[in-house]
């Protein structure tokens, strides 16, 4: 019994320090990058007037939503991986605490802070039926903060950063979803321009809030 007892343990111990869990991590941690920026990108489709009647707004929300579910079970797959892997000291609390980490705590600290704010974001998306549409709103937006840091998260982390096999699927991901942004934002102030136009602005001294005009700019639909 002591034998296969000490077999398994071995065996634990073998696992956690192979270097399948590096490459693992690794690997997943530039299959997440991809997967948020696909999830960030169809976030912003989902918020345009502009779909097409063959393409209906709902299922680009319904991917989206999909999309992002894969995205958190691939990030907790990423950050079991980090912290059972032995070769670098990673304790499973500094997976969610962007201070007091020893291993790479700058670099670490970025991609902890990412996870922090996915998080918050799942955790008011589950509960966006008990709270008011601007707070949901201004967390959900947290998303795009959270796609920034682990872009760099990813970069400057791993003995592999500078090489050039992780920097072409980084770059084409920032030029996506930069590319998407300034797009979105462009037609939304042609569609604001078509409104005052149209006599449909809100009426001159009225000030809106910066949540407000967010909505104008990026409208959400249930």
């Amino acid at each position: 019994m002591s034998v296969v007892a000490s077999g398994l343990g071995s065996a634990a111990v073998s696992a956690s320090t192979s270097p399948v869990l590096w490459y693992l991590n690794r690997g997943s941690g530039v299959v997440l990058l991809l997967l948020l920026t696909l999830t960030v990108l169809l976030g912003v489709l989902a918020t345009g007037r502009t779909m097409r009647p063959w393409w209906p707004r709902f299922v680009t929300q319904g991917l989206h939503r999909a999309l992002a579910a894969l995205t958190m079970g691939l990030l907790a797959g990423h950050v079991v991986s980090a912290v059972v892997d032995e070769f670098v000291d990673i304790r499973w609390w500094q997976a969610f605490s962007p201070l007091g980490a020893t291993y790479e705590p700058f670099w670490l600290g970025l991609g902890t802070l990412s996870l922090d704010l996915l998080l918050l974001v799942v955790v008011t998306s589950v509960l966006r039926d008990h709270l008011p549409q601007r707070v949901w709103f201004a967390t959900h937006l947290l998303t795009y903060a959270a796609w920034a840091l682990s872009v760099v998260h990813g970069l400057g982390i791993g003995t592999d950063a500078g090489r050039g096999w992780l920097w072409w699927p980084t770059l084409a991901s920032v030029v996506l979803v930069v590319t998407a942004g300034v797009a979105r934002l462009v037609m939304a102030r042609a569609r604001r321009g078509a409104e005052v136009e149209a006599g449909t602005e809100p009426a001159h001294g009225i000030r809106t809030s910066g949540v407000e005009e967010l909505e104008r700019v990026l409208e959400t639909h249930r």
